[in-house]
């Protein structure tokens, strides 16, 4: 009896046991026939009795996801109603965690059992634009990145246009409006943040970050929290493009006109990308780390004490055994942060526009935003269920309100000016920058020369068409 779990631990197990299951199922990893390990082996991988393995089972075949087979076994379900609609949802798989889309779905489907969802996983842009054009999917998350690359691609016809959630922060639907129209409805937001682990700032006797903190005061920081062969004091990926373009947002620059050369060298962007160097190098060591995840599994194991991260970041943090909270971004003149928004878009050639914009009203609706922000850290679009106060479920940080508060620090990457394809040519060049393979004059020359050039290349195809 004293290795019975508590009422607790037993309810958090099986709830990971059924949202553990129910996204293999949504993100495609279990497919339609698929049988289900035996309930002796799914209550040793969860740590529950087979009674509890049963109720669970039970929730699963409630949800329309599996289907009991007398003296065989549990098999992934499919569709048996004919007079059913299917709607195919295509999504990034990082998104089925960021937003809890295992559950999301289950609860659309228990609303709408003549209307069933089939996720599709994409990889990146270039995959979702082909699976528009070719009418493969009826509904696709859009991040603001891939909204821009289609406004530049030409292709946002792709998309049907829909009218404006009055609950939805405004700032997120002028994110994914184009010429006062809205092609697609937010649905989770995040800006990039500072996360930190309170205890190793306890030990160290530091104090915490605040939203008055420089990166200098962030680098003297990371130098005391640091510990050779053990943890660096501060980590971020620094090839992503969702991270080192907050200096450039800080340096208050912006490209010139798109018919005015573009200059580098002498610029506060030149400061920016020098700045950039120092933070991410300014401690011992390289950090060679290949995925921008990598940061959140750094933190999670200890290994480093801050992190650049995002809300969507923080559900990686889930099994962290200690305590740490978020602040705003460093900065020395200017307080800024890249807002990062992913939205739902329902295609222009659809056969199931209908179906489609049911489902997309479902996610957008309070219920399914509040659930959002009862189960996941990513901040739903609607600002009443971004901002409901209630008892929670589960831990979040003591700052995880700030969202609200820094708000007129949000920017997106157009205020640079720059167009989606001018950031990875950056960022080849920053590369040999940072690893000391180029100098100064030598990265301003190239980056003024590879912009330069995208820039004539639009214009002479501008002239073409």
């Amino acid at each position: 009896m004293a290795n019975r779990p508590s009422r607790a631990s037993l309810s958090k197990r099986m709830d990971e046991m059924i949202r553990s299951i129910r996204d293999e199922v949504i993100s495609g990893k279990r497919k339609v026939g698929d049988f289900l390990p035996s309930e002796r082996e799914l209550g040793k991988l969860f740590s529950i009795s087979n009674k509890s393995v049963r109720q669970c089972l039970d929730v699963l075949v409630s949800e329309g996801l599996i289907e009991k087979i007398p003296k065989v076994g549990n098999r992934i379900a499919g569709v048996s109603d004919d007079n059913s609609i299917t709607i195919r949802f295509g999504c990034y798989r990082t998104t089925i965690e960021e937003a809890d889309l295992g559950t999301l779905v289950s609860m659309f489907h228990k609303q709408y059992p003549r209307i069933r969802v089939e996720t599709i996983i994409f990889d990146h842009f270039v995959s979702m634009r082909q699976a528009l054009e070719a009418g493969i999917m009826d509904v696709v998350t859009v991040n603001v990145a891939n909204y821009r690359q289609m406004i530049e691609a030409g292709c946002l016809h792709l998309l049907e246009e829909r009218q404006p959630n009055g609950d939805t922060y405004p700032f997120l639907n002028k994110a994914f409006t184009f010429e006062g129209r809205l092609y697609v409805q937010p649905f989770i937001f995040s800006p990039v943040v500072l996360c930190y682990n309170r205890d190793h700032f306890r030990q160290k006797g530091l104090l915490e970050p605040d939203s008055g903190w420089t990166w200098d005061e962030l680098r003297q920081a990371s130098e005391r929290l640091a510990v050779p062969n053990e943890r660096y004091g501060f980590y971020f990926f620094p090839l992503s493009l969702n991270r080192w373009p907050v200096f450039l947002l800080q340096s208050g620059m912006k490209l010139p006109p798109e018919e005015e050369p573009v200059r580098i060298a002498g610029t506060p962007w030149m400061d920016a990308f020098r700045l950039c160097r120092d933070v991410v190098l300014g401690q011992s060591g390289t950090p060679l780390f290949y995925e921008e995840a990598d940061a959140e599994k750094l933190f999670v194991q200890e290994k480093v004490s801050m992190i650049l991260t995002t809300y969507f970041g923080l559900n990686a943090l889930k099994k962290a055994e200690f305590d740490y909270d978020i602040a705003p971004l460093p900065s020395n003149d200017s307080p800024k942060t890249l807002l990062l928004a992913i939205g739902l878009g329902i295609n222009a050639k659809s056969e199931q526009k209908e179906a489609a914009q049911t489902f997309v009203d479902f996610i957008a609706s309070y219920r399914s935003q509040l659930d959002i922000r009862q189960r996941t850290l990513s901040i739903p679009a609607s600002k009443p269920a971004a901002e409901w106060i209630g008892e929670e479920a589960m831990f979040r940080p003591l700052r995880y309100p700030m969202h609200r508060d820094i708000v007129p620090t949000y920017r997106l990457h157009t205020d640079l000016n720059v167009t989606m394809d001018m950031l990875p040519a950056i960022m080849n060049e920053l590369k040999l920058f940072w690893a000391g393979l180029e100098s100064e004059r030598t990265v301003c020359s190239n980056i003024e020369n590879v912009l330069n050039e995208i820039r004539q290349r639009r214009r002479d195809a501008a002239s073409d068409a």
